[in-house]
């Protein structure tokens, strides 16, 4: 019962989150998905060999990790030059990553904040790296146009996950 219940609540969140992508991309302004949530979709995040194609929430706290990947907020902006950072978990959002490889192709999609447009930027990964969680490295601001993506590993569900893989990517 209680899975079903879970199951439930993460769909409907999700056709939320999708519902307020949707008015961002009409109205060029920020939907929240619902009321009081603390975050909304900034980003649109595709990985065409993996099959993978999800919605960015604004903010990496924890509590938004259970809705999506997040964008974490001291990293750069979608859209701005420097080292863009999406975290995700590795049992559910991120999970696809464990079939990343060299070479693949990222799309990142959001709105322009002053034309309202919706832009999109193509990134190359150029490398996949396991470190530890104290390793900040990836994080850092770089730059050349960067996307990392960050989540703990090994993948799967488990007791413990002690590193992070890292997938980093290079615009095109």
């Amino acid at each position: 019962m209680r899975d079903a219940y879970l199951r439930a609540k993460a769909a409907l969140a999700a056709a939320l989150i999708a519902k307020a992508w949707t008015q961002t991309l009409r109205s060029g302004r920020e939907a929240r998905p619902w009321p009081w949530a603390d975050a909304h979709p900034v980003a649109r995040l595709v990985i065409p060999a993996l099959g993978y194609d999800e919605l960015v929430l604004s903010d990496a706290s924890p509590r938004n990790l259970a809705f999506g990947p997040g964008h974490l907020s001291s990293s750069a902006a979608p859209g701005e030059a420097g080292n863009m950072v999406i975290a995700g978990h590795r049992t559910s959002w991120f999970e696809p990553l464990r079939g990343a490889a060299v070479g693949q192709t990222i799309r990142l999609e959001w709105t322009e904040r002053r034309s309202h447009r919706l832009r999109s930027r193509e990134y190359r990964v150029r490398a996949l790296h396991i470190v530890a969680p104290s390793d900040a490295t990836y994080l850092a601001p770089t730059d050349e146009d960067a996307l990392t993506l960050v989540t703990c590993y090994p993948f799967g569900r488990g007791p413990r996950s002690p590193l992070r893989f890292v997938v980093r990517a290079v615009a095109l």
